[in-house]
């Protein structure tokens, strides 16, 4: 009986040890993976290499999760993804997932701060992007990197000088096609075209052909051709960019704008299509709506339309210092209701982005232009009129503030606008915009 006894007491030990194990066991840690990619981008020689690093990365983590290095080169592969692919809803979460846990454990460590802050400002988190980007700057004021970030914030903010001296800093530290990127954008909305163009072209020499930034890079250049009317040569820039990176969407989607300037609708279409099957991009489906409408297909751009907003929505009602980091969209979240005829929720939006960001210019357009669109002409004014603080040429803005001044009642002021719109480019593709503009300096000024 006493030997039964024994067996069963050693038994019962040897099971409530293997509890124990098993309990006092820590779960393994999992580490948010990368999404495949689909259709010719998975096909490239780029995504074979991406992957193969992305994997090694977690197969590193998953021996040791402590493993602060691999957590921080997995997030920047994670943020060059988000930009490549346009997945940022999944891309961006995971990111900051991985960088908060690299920050808790190196509060110091420069290069985890500044990606946090490359993804805040991607999300339009601007704010809390610049916040960021400070404190990393004490840890390494000799990074063009951040002067990088703090540049980007300052315009998003509406702090133009500031955006300025922070440019000026980081193309002395690396002039590079990232700092002369930034300086080609703080030219065109100052109003220099030519200085603009310069400094593109700059950009775009400086990286190698074929990168994705290289050839966003050269979008950028072909999009200010474009602007100013020179559509043969953004045309060129554009089937450039398809040799040296081929299936590239952004560059898929400057033709269709290239053939919707030329009025040739149907084949803008097909370009807009084909880009929005590559890559997720809002702005897609966005200048579909318009398309849709001018060939005479109702039902389609009321599709897109909604699709437009249903995009857009998550996220955008949150305050900036909520702790969930949806994507802030509430400026184009105002246009597309416009597209809706749904002026008071565009009007709500645009106010929402207002709060945010009350000096940035293309924001007080945004608000300008849905008061405009409410019949309050007082208002826009009052809005336009901080549109153009920095002097900006860009024809769609001064043919919005021609409308509004002339509804104002500033006639002449307002119709040498329009006119200044048309002689930059004739070719204006808001097709709505510019023919409105016309009825209004050709019939209203002469009633």
């Amino acid at each position: 009986m006493k030997k039964y006894l024994y067996v069963i007491l050693v038994s019962i030990t040897g099971i409530l040890l293997v509890l124990i194990l098993l309990f006092s066991k820590k779960p393994i840690k999992q580490f948010p993976s990368f999404m495949e990619r689909t259709g010719s981008m998975s096909l490239t020689g780029e995504w074979f290499n991406t992957k193969k690093v992305i994997e090694g990365l977690l197969a590193a983590l998953k021996a040791n999760p402590d493993d602060n290095k691999s957590k921080l080169k997995l997030a920047q592969a994670y943020i060059e993804e988000a930009r490549v692919t346009g997945d940022h809803g999944y891309y961006d979460a995971a990111t900051l997932d991985l960088l908060e846990e690299v920050i808790k454990a190196e509060p110091q460590n420069f290069e985890a701060l500044c990606c946090k802050a490359t993804v805040l400002l991607s999300q339009h988190h601007f704010a809390e992007g610049l916040k960021v980007a400070q404190e990393a700057l004490p840890l390494n004021t000799s990074s063009a990197y951040v002067f990088g970030l703090m540049c980007d914030a300052n315009v998003e903010l509406g702090k133009y000088g500031e955006a300025i001296k922070m440019a000026d800093k980081m193309v002395s530290l690396r002039p590079d096609m990232r700092s002369y990127s930034r300086i080609s954008y703080l030219r065109e909305i100052h109003g220099d075209f030519k200085g603009s163009i310069e400094a593109s072209k700059m950009a775009v020499s400086a990286g190698y052909p074929g990168l994705e930034q290289t050839e966003y890079s050269r979008i950028v250049l072909a999009h200010l051709y474009e602007s100013t009317g020179i559509l043969d040569t953004a045309e060129y820039q554009y089937r450039t960019a398809l040799i040296e990176r081929p299936d590239y969407a952004y560059a898929i989607a400057g033709l269709g704008r290239i053939e919707k300037a030329k009025g040739n609708y149907k084949k803008a279409i097909e370009h807009y299509e084909k880009a929005k099957s590559i890559i997720i991009d809002y702005s897609f489906s966005d200048e579909l709506t318009d398309l849709y409408f001018l060939n005479n297909e109702g039902e389609k751009a009321k599709k897109t339309a909604q699709e437009v907003i249903d995009m857009l929505k998550p996220g955008s009602n949150e305050d900036e210092s909520s702790s969930s980091h949806g994507h802030y969209a509430d400026k184009e979240l105002a246009y597309a209701y416009l597209k809706n005829s749904d002026t008071d929720n565009a009007l709500k939006h645009a106010k929402l982005e207002y709060e945010r960001r009350p000096e940035n210019i293309d924001v007080c357009e945004a608000l300008a232009w849905v008061n405009y669109k409410k019949g309050d002409f007082k208002e826009a004014n009052k809005f336009i009129n901080n549109a153009l603080k920095t002097n900006s040429k860009n024809p769609i803005l001064l043919c919005r503030a021609g409308m509004i001044k002339i509804k104002a009642g500033e006639e002449e002021k307002g119709e040498k606008m329009i006119q200044q719109a048309f002689e930059i480019n004739p070719f204006i593709a808001d097709i709505s915009i510019k023919n409105e503009a016309s009825s209004l300096t050709k019939s209203e000024l002469k009633n």
